[in-house]
């Protein structure tokens, strides 16, 4: 064999052990080939915090129910946001801030949702409206003593005609944006009828003597009634007893807080910016927003709410067991399996 292919062979075959030897020094690699069902991402995406928005009245009610729904699932609750049941939905409806569940204390809110409305909600709980007033309140005034003395004694007569004689000042939220507000309003018309044979006849009071004091919430009030500035308040007895507020109890006809009486209360009614709406028992509802950041976590809120309604009658209110379901569309079917199951009933059309 020719010298110079041999030295070329033995050369090519040196080349070939050493690459060889090289390799098996490298350290190994293991190649992880993505799995797309533990990424994670997806883990993350079922554990978004929980975002409750409620009227201002159930704040320490949503509270207390959002923190033991997380502290039961491993769920961060972020913090709850409260303000007029109408002022919230329409700035769910702009797609304003993140929200799992919406619990608004008017059924006509719902509609305020816009594109974002489900077509469907559920009252969980019954409270009523009262009329608060503190010592303060009240003390310095001699016709806001009389009338105190008035509505304990039952001369609701007495009583009414000084609530609205303009010789003490009353806070009524605005009924555009709280529905306390318009339930305000309502309560005049329904004691015209009664006592003075004229549905509107506290209601003109009111307004002709310049009686009432407003905000965007009832809540916003609470300071100025402790103060003295305002001599009463319509409120939520719920929100009045835990604001530490004494309060005047309404009849059942008046307080629109008996559901034997919610053919009686539609009979009367307000015209808000947005249109009529009809007096009714207070319910709080909840409903999930179509722009909720995570509809399962909503769902499991909501059947964790139905099923847990009891915790909140140290708030003063009435548990609704089974719970009542309003709606005008086809509602999700894990909904309707709490109907089935004896947990909700349907209550009428959204």
């Amino acid at each position: 064999m020719n010298r110079n292919i041999l030295i070329g062979i033995i050369v090519v075959i040196i080349f070939i052990i050493g690459v060889v030897g090289y390799m098996a020094l490298m350290p190994k690699h293991t190649v992880v080939t993505p799995n797309t069902t533990t990424s994670p991402t997806s883990s993350v995406q079922t554990k978004s915090p929980l975002a409750v928005w409620v009227a201002d009245a159930y704040y320490a009610e949503a509270y207390d129910l959002a923190t033991n729904f997380g502290t039961q699932n491993g769920i961060t609750v972020a913090p709850v946001k409260a303000g007029g049941s109408f002022a919230l939905a329409r700035e769910i409806s702009s797609n304003s801030g993140v929200v799992t569940v919406f619990m608004p204390v008017a059924l006509s809110a719902i509609s305020d949702l816009g594109n974002n409305n489900p077509g469907w909600a559920i009252a969980f709980i019954a409270d009523q409206l009262t009329i608060a007033y503190t010592n303060k309140s009240v003390s310095d005034n001699q016709y806001a003593m009389i009338a105190v003395k008035d509505a304990k004694a039952g001369n609701w007569t007495g009583f009414y005609d000084i609530l609205t004689s303009g010789k003490v000042k009353v806070g009524i939220s605005d009924p555009n944006t709280d529905p306390a507000g318009f339930r305000a309003w309502i309560n005049l018309e329904i004691a015209g009828y009664l006592f003075k044979n004229n549905t509107y006849y506290y209601y003109n009071a009111m307004l002709n003597n310049k009686g009432n004091v407003t905000a965007t919430s009832a809540a916003e009030l609470v300071s100025p009634l402790e103060a003295g500035t305002i001599n009463f308040l319509y409120i939520y007895r719920s929100a009045a007893i835990a604001k530490g507020l004494d309060y005047i109890q309404l009849p059942s006809m008046l307080n629109l807080g008996n559901v034997s009486y919610a053919k009686f209360y539609a009979k009367f009614n307000y015209t808000l910016s947005t249109g009529l709406v009809k007096g009714s028992p207070v319910y709080l509802f909840i409903t999930i927003p179509k722009n909720t950041n995570n509809f399962q976590e909503a769902i499991q809120f909501i059947t964790f709410v139905v099923n847990n309604s009891n915790i909140l009658s140290k708030y003063g209110v009435a548990p609704l067991q089974p719970a009542i379901l309003f709606n005008s569309t086809t509602v999700p079917s894990q909904i309707a399996s709490l109907i089935s199951q004896g947990k909700l009933v349907e209550g009428g059309n959204l």
